[in-house]
Parts: structure tokens; C-alpha cells; sequence
């Protein structure tokens, strides 16, 4: 499968780096590692991998808006401590914890509440793609320093 995925390169990248910011417990960053390693364009590869999570993380915000409570724990499986945790980011931080978004365990959940909470859309999106794009930059930059 990972050899299936690296040979589609930015495509593939762009899908797994979408679903694993929605309801998938999969990761994407390996994905961008193997690809630049592979040779593909540091810069482009950031791009991508940062659309697609970003993407992936503003369906979860919409959720957050338009979703009940069924939808948020059965689909999203947020339970209800992951959903006070990601409160007491916002209740400290506001809207800066989005930046937080590609965190591991409280991620998708800065997200929803992000929804809850109805961020507004631009500053949603500027926040978390801000926060992806650090870390998917922090990512090829150690990769790149892999092949050297």
C-alpha cells in the first residue's frame, strides 16, 4: 500500500492528507517524508499536504456547526472529555489554539469546537492552515536533511 501511494506522489498526498484530518484515525505525515525523500519538491509537497489537512480540518468545523451530538461522537468520535478538553484550549486561548489543529488528540477536536464556537470560516481556515503548514514545513525540512 505505501508503495501504491508514493507512486501516485502529490495526489495521493493531497487525499491522504484530507482524510486524516476528518474522521480517519490514519496519518499523512510519512506520506510527505517518503515523497520528499523521493525528490519531489520540498515547497510543493508542503502546499499540497497543508490544502488537503486543511481542507480535511474545515469539514470537521462544518460538522461542528451543522452537527449533533450524534454525528460529533459516533462519526467523529469525540467523546465528551475530548470535547472539554478542547474547550479549555479555547476558554484559555481563543481562537489561537486552531493553531494547535494538527496536534495529535486534541486536533480534530480544536477543530469542532472551532464550529461550535462558529470561528468565523476566515479566520478557521488562516489559523489551522497556518499551524499545517509549520509543521508539514518542519517535516520536509528533516526529510530533506535525511537525504543529504
Amino acid at each position: 500500500m505505501e508503495t501504491f501511494l508514493v507512486d501516485w506522489g502529490l495526489p495521493a498526498l493531497l487525499a491522504v492528507s484530507f482524510l486524516a484530518a476528518t474522521i480517519l484515525p490514519i496519518a499523512s505525515e510519512w506520506l510527505l517524508v517518503a515523497l520528499v525523500v523521493e525528490n519531489v519538491d520540498p515547497g510543493t509537497a508542503v502546499v499540497i499536504a497543508t490544502l488537503g489537512n486543511t481542507l480535511g480540518a474545515v469539514t470537521t468545523w462544518a460538522l461542528g456547526i451543522w452537527g449533533g451530538p450524534y454525528i460529533l461522537s459516533r462519526w467523529l468520535g469525540i467523546d465528551a472529555n475530548d470535547r472539554r478538553r478542547a474547550e479549555r484550549w479555547y476558554a484559555r486561548w481563543g481562537s489561537w489554539s486552531l493553531l494547535m489543529a494538527w496536534a495529535p488528540v486534541v486536533g480534530d477536536p480544536l477543530c469542532l469546537v472551532g464550529g461550535l464556537l462558529k470561528v468565523p470560516l476566515w479566520r478557521f481556515t488562516l489559523l489551522v492552515a497556518a499551524g499545517k503548514a509549520a509543521r508539514y514545513a518542519a517535516l520536509a525540512w528533516a526529510a530533506t536533511r535525511l537525504t543529504a
